[in-house]
């Protein structure tokens, strides 16, 4: 045995490998299961007993000394294939280049600090909805066009399960699980069945408000709605107040704000009538009320909603929706200044 061992050692000190390949094969030659040291230990059970101290030292040694050699020989291959390139193939391919916050989520956030000082309060809800709460208990008619496939997009059918077109069934939800006085606004992603284009998006996001007491009017919403314009778009912005219909709220209004871009002596973001509409707003119908168990004898309320991608448009002049959606870094790095 004393010979075999130093053999193997001669063969370890001559070794050479061009390639690590080759000096992983030398190693399972050595060392794997049917390697000439493994099976040196193997054959180290017949040995003798006065004998196994000695030849026990030679077998560990000669094993330590193949490993050395090997991992020497593998750290110099490693080292020259290096050399061999200026590339460090560990690196990213391009520089990474970084934004900036994203302009829909700064508009959120002014939103929020804006109504969060009138007490409003944040609430959340999911963006795949039951038609009740998307649509029958908001008063819509059976017959209305948003409950068709060409407007929303439907996941099931019998019973209706859609991706949610507002959120005002956040509000349904907040209405069920809370008791008047109820003061919130509900942001979020909302989904509408629409051509993509520089104008609408398949996808958009919402704020919309609600509150419910006793005793709320007309006056209290075109208050709270000149407060929310003066502290987005500056004190000298004017609002106005138009009838509209929807099936949640009666009176219903659509508000236009003054456009700051031609300071209301008309242009042609606004189609040179001084006027830009950013929301939608209204008292809540007294049949919404009741069919959230709050009564309509008692309490009154008014609600409003707007679309963020509009309000961001107009106070950071983007002309084109489809840039919110595309992550361009050469896009968002624009509004580092606003931070």
């Amino acid at each position: 045995m004393q010979e075999i061992i130093e053999g193997i050692v001669k063969e370890i000190k001559s070794f050479k490998a061009e390639t690590i390949k080759d000096a992983e094969d030398f190693r399972i030659l050595l060392l794997g299961k049917k390697g000439k040291i493994t099976q040196l230990f193997s054959d180290f059970r017949d040995v003798p007993n006065e004998q196994k101290k000695l030849l026990g030292q030679h077998i560990n040694n000669l094993k330590d000394l193949a490993l050395d050699k090997i991992q020497q020989i593998k750290i110099q291959l490693e080292d020259s294939n290096k050399k061999k390139s200026d590339i460090d193939i560990t690196l990213p391919p391009v520089p990474l280049s970084f934004g900036s916050r994203h302009p829909i989520s700064l508009v959120k956030q002014e939103l929020y600090d804006i109504f969060g000082s009138l007490g409003f309060k944040i609430v959340e809800g999911p963006e795949i909805e039951d038609d009740w709460h998307v649509f029958s208990s908001l008063n819509f008619p059976e017959e209305h066009p948003a409950r068709d496939m060409q407007d929303t997009f439907f996941i099931e059918s019998k019973p209706d399960i859609v991706l949610r077109t507002h959120t005002s069934s956040v509000q349904v939800r907040t209405m069920e699980q809370q008791k008047p006085p109820i003061r919130v606004i509900c942001p979020g992603r909302v989904f509408r069945n629409e051509a993509i284009s520089a104008r609408a998006h398949c996808i958009f996001h919402q704020v919309e408000g609600l509150y419910i007491d006793k005793n709320v009017s007309f006056a209290d919403l075109k208050q709270t709605l000149l407060y929310f314009a003066k502290e987005l778009f500056g004190n000298d912005v004017k609002i106005r107040l138009r009838p509209s219909f929807f099936p949640f709220t009666e009176p219903s209004a659509e508000m236009d704000v003054s456009c700051n871009l031609c300071g209301g002596k008309g242009c042609g973001v606004c189609k040179y009538t001084g006027w830009l509409e950013i929301l939608g707003c209204g008292m809540v119908d007294p049949n919404v009320l009741e069919f959230n168990n709050i009564d309509s004898k008692i309490y009154t309320g008014f609600a409003f909603g707007m679309g963020i991608e509009r309000i961001a448009m107009l106070k950071y002049q983007v002309k084109d929706l489809r840039m919110y959606f595309e992550n361009d870094t050469r896009f968002l790095n624009q509004f580092s200044s606003v931070l």
